[in-house]
């Protein structure tokens, strides 16, 4: 009893099945955005397909002791945070800026070689401002306006309180603007505060 038969004799306990359909809806929902935000902090995506995989791995082996009432989202950020930090460590490099969070070609240069070479040298500059940030004031930024997380989510992710989490954030953006200050092109948004 309580096992369901399958063709060739296997037996499977009903619970492993019920919890394996419930994992696969997690997976579903939440691993386009967790190699995103993998790739946003490796900025090399074979680094994020392994760390993705990686977490989602683990979330398996634990899920089944998740309590009801967690917050799912919030826990895949927090074992992918474990896991990308885990991963600079073991390269022992410094984390390189995001892709991800560049600026976007602003549409009053677009056009052109010499727009694409001022959205490029934009994008540069942005990627390297946020890739000399201190670990949890990146992550957080990150996070938040990346990934749209709030801040007890980011708190539970980084293992710091929500008022902590909301700090990083500030933080990261004073840091990014004072490191942005005169290197925009007039008419991004950035250079319009």
């Amino acid at each position: 009893m309580g096992f369901l038969s399958h063709p060739g004799g296997s037996g499977v306990s009903v619970g492993r099945v019920m919890a394996e359909d419930a994992f696969e809806a997690v997976v579903e929902a939440h691993h386009a955005e967790i190699r995103r935000y993998l790739l946003r902090i490796t900025a090399r995506a074979s680094d994020a397909d392994d760390l993705s995989q990686e977490t989602f791995l683990r979330a398996f082996r634990a899920y089944r002791a998740l309590p009801p009432e967690a917050n799912v989202r919030a826990w895949l950020f927090t074992i992918a945070t474990n896991l990308g930090r885990n991963h600079f460590r073991s390269q022992s490099r410094r984390r390189r800026a995001y892709e991800a969070a560049a600026l976007e070609p602003a549409p009053a240069f677009a056009d052109g070689a010499d727009g694409q070479a001022m959205a490029d040298e934009t994008r540069a500059r942005v990627e390297q401002v946020i890739g000399g940030l201190p670990e949890k004031q990146r992550l957080a930024f990150i996070m938040r306006k990346m990934h749209e997380l709030d801040y007890a989510e980011i708190g539970q992710s980084l293992r710091c309180s929500e008022e902590s989490a909301r700090a990083h954030v500030f933080q990261a953006l004073r840091k990014i603007r004072r490191g942005l200050d005169g290197h925009l092109p007039a008419g991004t948004k950035e250079s319009q505060r």
